[in-house]
């Protein structure tokens, strides 16, 4: 089976964020053919479209390494019940200049961490919402939301509650199989793409 790169980012720029140990756990119990990337975005300036013609080097950056994904996965906190704001202003320089949505048609999937009970679905939904209105097909079933709790995650991503880390196996395969069936239905020629009508071809 060929190799999927994924590109994740991780919406806490917190040094030690419980997020980011929740990336590093994902990423060891995944499937083997997904190789996974970090996309950084505690340099980028705060987005104006005064930017857009003419990107910083880190808006580039971004933009190219979203776009060299195969897939993109969300590991974030939730702030004050929405995305945190590093995190939105990184998918607002994806999404610009005007026709250039980095975002568009890849699949993605949001995750997250919090010490809380509702384990961050407020801003799982806000970002649905987000990524909806980009054109990013998202996995939507199965939901995680993590209530991180001591002990369960080492600092290294090493889970050591067997529920959690099935559960958490079984979301990355899942979300490995989304990404497939995605890249497959997005596939030049794809069986269910409509026949071009040679009317329209010859106006």
């Amino acid at each position: 089976m060929a190799t999927q790169k994924i590109g994740y980012f991780v919406g806490s720029l917190a040094t030690g964020s419980i997020n980011r140990t929740l990336a590093k756990a994902l990423i060891k119990l995944a499937p083997a053919d997904l190789e996974f990337t970090e996309i950084p975005i505690k340099d980028l300036p705060l987005y104006s479209y005064d930017y857009d013609a003419d990107f910083p080097p880190a808006g580039r950056a971004l933009k190219e390494a979203i776009e060299a994904s195969d897939g993109i996965l969300f590991v974030s906190p939730e702030y004050n019940r929405s995305i945190p704001g590093a995190l939105k202003n990184a998918i607002d320089w994806a999404s610009r200049p005007w026709g250039t949505n980095s975002f568009a048609r890849k699949p993605t999937g949001i995750i997250g961490a919090s010490p809380g009970s509702i384990g961050t679905a407020v801003m799982q939904s806000s970002m649905r919402s987000v990524l909806s209105f980009l054109d990013a097909p998202q996995l939507n079933a199965p939901e995680v939301y993590i209530h991180f709790k001591p002990g369960v995650f080492g600092d290294d991503g090493e889970v050591r509650d067997e529920g959690t880390a099935k559960f958490l196996r079984h979301y990355m395969e899942e979300y490995s199989a989304f990404v497939q069936r995605v890249l497959a239905a997005n596939a030049p020629g794809h069986i269910g793409d409509p026949e071009p009508d040679p009317d329209k071809l010859s106006r």
